[in-house]
């Protein structure tokens, strides 16, 4: 029995090696920060309680107010709203939706051009701090004693708490470049979209002409992060939203992500902004 236990030894140090490889923590970027995974939700969460009550000012101040036409862009290219004659409202959802000024706008295009005041939607985001200033924000809508807008502290790669083939609208801006696993948002998106749903990303992304990229390259490595320091008292988080830009899939790669995860996407899938600083993409639930 001596030369049969030897000889099971190398093998048994094999499989425990084997096991101590696999424990080791998965690792993701965080900025240009490696970190775990398991901290990665924590740590975005922090930088975004940081600049909740900032953060729109802030937008205003590193665009030059440019995110907001692009944000307008985004809901008229959506154009959503009840048709005159039919009787079911839409169910909207805005993930990462925060402050709450993409689901106020896509609720006044509907009301405005289709005369639709019965839609609903949903704002969820991961930070209790960012849809706080999102509640606030409400109170100054004609929505606020309306019943069609709820607020959900949910994670956008889970969506757990909204049910299966549920909502007809996801939108996103400018939140999914910060979630642990891409992949894993997008497929939750389309679990809870319905069959013939639009999922629409608003982003920021790679600008294909290199020397538009050098400039935007430059003012976006030493000037924003300063701005952050002078207009909100916090340079770190806004140096981490530079890096989080820098480490999101081009254009392309993200279309084929939006594709892996079950959406036919119409034509090559996305739409450039101001010379790729931000992208549209698009993918229909079918």
């Amino acid at each position: 029995m001596r030369p049969f236990k030897a000889s099971l030894s190398p093998f048994k140090r094999q499989f425990s090696t084997s096991l101590s490889v696999a424990n080791i923590d998965k690792t993701t970027h965080f900025g240009f920060k490696t970190v775990r995974e398991e901290d990665k939700e924590r740590l975005v969460k922090g930088v975004f309680s940081s600049v909740a009550s900032s953060y729109d000012v802030m937008n205003d101040i590193m665009s030059v107010g440019v995110h907001r036409l692009w944000k307008d862009h985004l809901i008229k290219k959506l154009d959503c709203g009840m048709r005159p004659g039919s009787e079911k409202p839409l169910e909207f959802l805005d993930v990462a939706g925060g402050t709450g000024d993409i689901a106020y706008g896509l609720l006044d295009h509907a009301r405005d051009k289709f005369h639709d005041t019965q839609s609903k939607i949903t704002i969820a985001d991961i930070n209790a701090d960012m849809l706080l200033e999102g509640q606030k924000r409400l109170l100054s809508t004609p929505y606020a004693q309306s019943g069609r807008v709820s607020f959900l502290e949910q994670n956008g790669e889970v969506l757990d708490k909204i049910e299966d083939n549920s909502k007809d609208v996801y939108t996103i801006a400018f939140g999914i470049r910060n979630f642990t696993n891409i992949q894993a948002g997008l497929n939750a998106a389309y679990r809870v979209l319905k069959p013939g749903g639009i999922f629409a990303c608003l982003e920021f992304s790679h600008v294909d002409n290199p020397a538009l990229d050098y400039l935007y390259q430059a003012y976006s490595f030493s000037v924003l992060p300063l701005m952050g320091q002078l207009v909100a008292n916090d340079r770190e988080s806004y140096q981490y939203l530079v890096e989080s830009i820098q480490r999101f899939p081009p254009q392309e790669d993200f279309a084929g992500m939006i594709r892996k995860a079950g959406f036919y996407v119409p034509g090559k899938g996305y739409e450039n902004l101001t010379f790729g600083v931000a992208a549209i993409h698009l993918g229909v639930k079918m």
